[in-house]
């Protein structure tokens, strides 16, 4: 039995002769591909594993730039070693929905902790802490960002030698940069005033950091007053909004002591009327 091999160098030994009577004949090569079937003789299957890879390299990579914003260092801008050129809304969404929660459950629980032992205290509910938390944060979130990436860009025209973020990647920064709030939020339903402030500015000063630290590489070519207003603006809204989740969400309520000499006015405000 000859094998294809042998078949190829005859066809090629054929070849050969033929060019060498007529130099001016055509050849023509034919292949066998001896690809495996199926074994039920249909068309073969194939297992992409791409999107599978895609989301495992889209989760690690989601890992990997809320730990550089929980994790700042001096010199190394936060958009640069690990948002590069894939900014991402996924990470900053869930990140800011989580805060939402985190922040109205937490506040609610601090308040319970904080009247643990208050006989005259009735534990309500509040859930207009989730609606006022979405509103604030996703507006810092979300419309800050358009802000200075709108002011930016105009400052961009008017002097040339400074650079700007895309939205996208403005709005990245942003989202990553409150995700230490997550934790500080939680830690917040310690009713222990000074620990709550300790907290206050810590997370102020990492998430700071990295807003700092990605948008003073773009503003320090502008005018050093421009560049200073800018940065000023950035930390200022910045402190705003971590003070004003303190003391709204996680306001110091004192405990009510019971009056013992305190008598009940319903009964003598019935009898009045008869």
């Amino acid at each position: 039995m000859t094998s294809p091999n042998d078949l190829k160098f005859e066809e090629l030994e054929d070849a050969v002769q033929l060019l060498s009577a007529d130099p001016a004949a055509s050849t023509l090569s034919m292949s066998v591909s001896h690809a495996p079937s199926s074994p039920a003789g249909g068309p073969d299957v194939k297992v992409d594993l791409s999107e599978d890879e895609q989301a495992q390299e889209e989760s690690a990579e989601v890992l990997e730039r809320v730990r550089g914003s929980m994790m700042p260092f001096p010199g190394r801008s936060f958009l640069k070693h690990y948002v590069r050129t894939s900014p991402d809304l996924y990470g900053p969404f869930w990140i800011c929905v989580t805060l939402v929660f985190s922040m109205a459950i937490s506040g609610n629980l601090s308040t319970f902790l904080s009247q643990t032992g208050n006989p005259e205290y009735h534990y309500r509910p509040q859930f207009h802490r989730v609606t006022i938390a979405a509103a604030v944060i996703f507006i810092y979130a979300w419309l800050v960002p358009v802000a200075l990436w709108g002011f930016l860009t105009w400052r961009r025209r008017a002097e040339r030698q400074i650079g700007v973020f895309s939205f996208l990647e403005t709005v990245c920064v942003y989202g990553y940069s409150l995700f230490i709030y997550i934790p500080t939020s939680v830690l917040w339903s310690i009713p222990v005033q000074w620990l709550q402030w300790i907290l206050v500015l810590v997370s102020m000063g990492v998430s700071g950091s990295v807003l700092v630290l990605t948008f003073w590489p773009v503003v320090r070519d502008d005018t050093k007053v421009m560049a200073a207003a800018t940065l000023a603006t950035i930390l200022v809204l910045h402190t705003l909004l971590a003070v004003g989740c303190k003391l709204y969400f996680f306001q110091a309520s004192e405990k009510l002591a019971p009056s013992p000499t305190s008598k009940p006015i319903h009964a003598s405000a019935t009898t009045g009327f008869l």
